[in-house]
């Protein structure tokens, strides 16, 4: 295990907040690609998610910001909203040991007339997604002269959603002279056409080859669609995990499934692509802090999802492609951590496991049906509710305000308050599910910061 202490270009309060945030010795990839990243060289890495790529990027990039300068010096390409407010968040907490590094997010489904009023001044760091960070480069919203790094962060899905041609115009709008970090979880012959066009003698690294899968309990369940519900049903009663993704193909099933399993009282939220994004962000949060057991998503909704402790995943369906069946599953394993996922496989899937078994180079793990008691059902409440609070970091709110109302004048304990997560337009607060209509009511007869508190209970 390699230090962080061992980068000697580090800063102490750079090392100090890496403390904090329980960073002390570098994932792989960080410890491959950070030196090179540091030295201003081009990498390319191959690298799962969950292997810490996003804080390699995010550190060295930072240490190429000046923060005296109101130009936008790094851009980050993600394919999807919620892997761009991810790193968007990751890079905020990496940056906490320097003042004044502005952060900005830029993705489709919010309006762009609000985004353009926050280029007026420019970020330091912009994250976003092909489609809209290009429609704001042709609209000349967003100044890149003076661009020093360009991270493109899993190339390999911003490919398959079709946003090549979005990516290539990006980069030729920025500075030759620009840092190219290229990131990608797979290595297909036209992520490599990208590296080979567009950086300069870059540093490859592989840090594990995705066929590797991490510490995982594997059962693969022969099941016909009608006996894939009753079987979930069981499943999820008897191992009662603590949180769960659920992983379909299609979003009408997401829906189907979310409200079967709420009909059973087992706390469920659907994540697809048809939600509003301020739904999206609001499934994510609410999951995330506890408010929900169960997450039924599809492949792309759920891209970017980071969970700290994912207890079991579920396959309704298998996937078409192994490489993202090893993605799925993945995140039940992080850190180390035992991880248990169980996919249900009909006849008509049968082709997809056994080119499953090719790619992993092992046979799977077969568990009769009958393991599972259909027809038994527990519910599976989840531990908290989540607060909705007007007001975030535009109001110049902070977690500790909202703390300090809950448990000072509301007389709440510490330990009955989980996450709170801050919007630039509200704020959303875990807390125990007894205590939530209460705290509710608690909240609106108080004050935040002196003034009226307008909150609401968020609900399925």
């Amino acid at each position: 295990m390699t230090a962080f202490s061992t980068l000697n270009t580090l800063p102490d309060s750079q090392l100090d907040n890496l403390r904090e945030m329980g960073y002390i010795s570098m994932t792989p990839v960080q410890a491959a690609t950070l030196p090179a990243i540091l030295q201003g060289r081009d990498v390319r890495a191959q690298a799962k998610t969950g292997s810490g790529k996003t804080a390699a990027f995010g550190i060295g990039l930072l240490q190429q910001i000046d923060s005296t300068q109101f130009q936008t010096q790094a851009l980050i390409l993600c394919p999807t909203r919620e892997l761009a407010d991810q790193v968007s968040n990751a890079l905020r907490q990496l940056a906490r040991f320097t003042r004044n590094i502005k952060v900005l997010t830029l993705c489709g489904g919010q309006p762009i007339s609000a985004q353009r009023d926050s280029l007026n001044h420019a970020p330091h760091i912009i994250v976003g997604t092909p489609g809209r960070i290009l429609d704001h480069i042709k609209r000349e919203n967003i100044q890149l002269d003076n661009l020093r790094t360009l991270v493109l962060d899993e190339a390999d899905r911003m490919l398959e959603m079709g946003f090549r041609d979005d990516m290539e115009a990006i980069i030729e709008a920025t500075p030759s002279s620009r840092q190219t970090l290229l990131f990608s979880a797979t290595w297909p012959e036209a992520i490599a056409a990208i590296s080979t066009r567009f950086q300069r003698d870059a540093l490859s690294v592989v840090t594990e080859e995705v066929s590797e899968l991490p510490n995982i309990e594997q059962q693969f369940i022969e099941a016909s669609n009608s006996e894939k519900l009753p079987l979930l049903i069981a499943l999820l009663s008897e191992r009662q995990p603590s949180s769960c993704v659920v992983f379909c193909n299609t979003k009408r099933e997401c829906d189907d499934i979310a409200a079967a399993l709420n009909d059973r009282d087992i706390s469920t939220l659907a994540l697809h692509g048809d939600l509003e994004q301020r739904d999206r962000e609001r499934v994510l949060i609410r999951f995330a802090n506890g408010s929900g057991r169960v997450l039924v998503a599809t492949d792309v909704a759920a891209r970017g999802l980071d969970i700290k402790s994912l207890a079991l995943v579920v396959n309704y369906q298998l996937a078409w492609d192994p490489e993202v069946h090893v993605h799925r599953i993945g995140r039940t394993a992080r850190a180390g951590e035992q991880g248990a996922a169980v996919s249900f496989v009909a006849a008509d899937e049968m082709a997809r496991a056994h080119a499953l078994e090719d790619f992993l180079q092992q046979s799977l793990p077969w568990v009769a049906a009958s393991t599972l008691k259909k027809g038994s059902s527990k519910p599976l409440p989840a531990a908290m509710m989540t607060l909705c609070i007007d007001g975030g970091r535009k109001a110049k709110i902070r977690p500790g305000d909202i703390l300090g109302a809950l448990t000072g004048e509301a007389g709440y304990r510490a330990e009955q308050i989980g996450k709170i997560v801050l919007t630039p337009t509200h704020a959303y607060v875990a807390i125990d599910a007894a205590q939530a209509k209460n705290a509710l009511v608690k909240l609106k007869q108080g004050k935040i910061k002196g003034k009226t508190c307008r909150a609401i209970l968020l609900k399925d």
